[in-house]
């Protein structure tokens, strides 16, 4: 029989309700059918791993630690790039040689842009908690069969961005937690094969998937990824469609969720 895992990433509040901070449009609708596969498959489940996205309100990415020229706080979803920086347009307030030098290595090695996100998933608030339907579901699997779900961690470093749930987007010297969990790689190799699903799919699902490619080829045709079970942040679902077209073209499977066959 196939050993199975369910690698669901980020399925929490302020992602999937519409009342969260940084809700992804669709999300609620996905953790549903999410849910329905737990209850009808999760017999054939055999460990899930729930990624959690969970970060300082002093973060790189979030608001308070920038301003502008007359010194107010940059507001959400703004683009800063090294070259505003150097010119004065965004100001960072703390650390600003380090800031400075994390822009230009980002922006060298062709990742996602920096920008601003607002304040999500702050260590203790219910926005970094799993979602309802998620965590119901999980309970309802774990009476069920006897095994528990493990969670990780991620973002807790707010010297940098930290999107794919295998690696910071830079790490930080001297910070193990943003470097890349070959561990946690390794313990997905022993599985046949890898269910993907969660939030977002324009951002932490579409850079796990790209640093699985990039850092563990031999988990490729392992991978299941669920279409239906993850959505896009608004106007920003360009930015993963080619990562996906790697995916397909490196031999990654696309199946929605009440077509997988375990």
């Amino acid at each position: 029989m196939k050993k199975t895992a369910l690698l669901l990433i980020d399925a929490q509040f302020d992602f999937c309700n519409p009342k969260g901070a940084l809700y992804v449009p669709g999300a609620e609708s996905d953790v549903e059918r999410i849910a329905r596969l737990i209850a009808l498959e999760g017999e054939k489940i055999d460990r899930i791993f729930v990624t959690l996205d969970t970060h300082k309100v002093l973060d790189i990415a979030h608001p308070l630690v920038w301003q502008d020229s007359n010194g107010n706080t940059v507001a959400p979803f703004t683009l800063i790039t090294s070259d505003n920086v150097k010119a004065g347009k965004w100001t960072p307030r703390y650390e600003r040689d380090y800031v400075l030098k994390y822009l230009e290595t980002l922006e060298s090695e062709g990742e996602f842009k920096h920008f601003i996100w607002p304040e999500h998933c702050l260590i203790g608030s219910k926005g970094a908690s799993l979602d309802d339907t998620i965590m119901d579901a999980l309970l309802a699997w774990t009476h069920r069969t006897g095994r528990d779900y493990k969670a990780i961690i991620k973002g807790t470093n707010p010297l940098t961005e930290h999107f794919g749930v295998f690696r910071a987007q830079v790490p930080v010297t001297g910070a193990p937690e943003t470097e890349l969990d070959r561990s946690f790689l390794n313990e997905l190799a022993a599985f046949d094969q890898i269910l993907v699903a969660g939030e977002a799919r324009s951002h932490c699902v579409a850079t796990s998937i790209h640093q699985i490619i990039q850092y563990a080829p031999e988990l490729v045709p392992k991978v299941i990824i669920l279409t239906d079970c993850m959505s896009d942040v608004t106007n920003w679902g360009h930015l993963a469609d080619p990562i996906f077209e790697k995916a397909a073209q490196v031999g990654m499977t696309f199946l929605k969720a009440n077509a997988v066959q375990l």
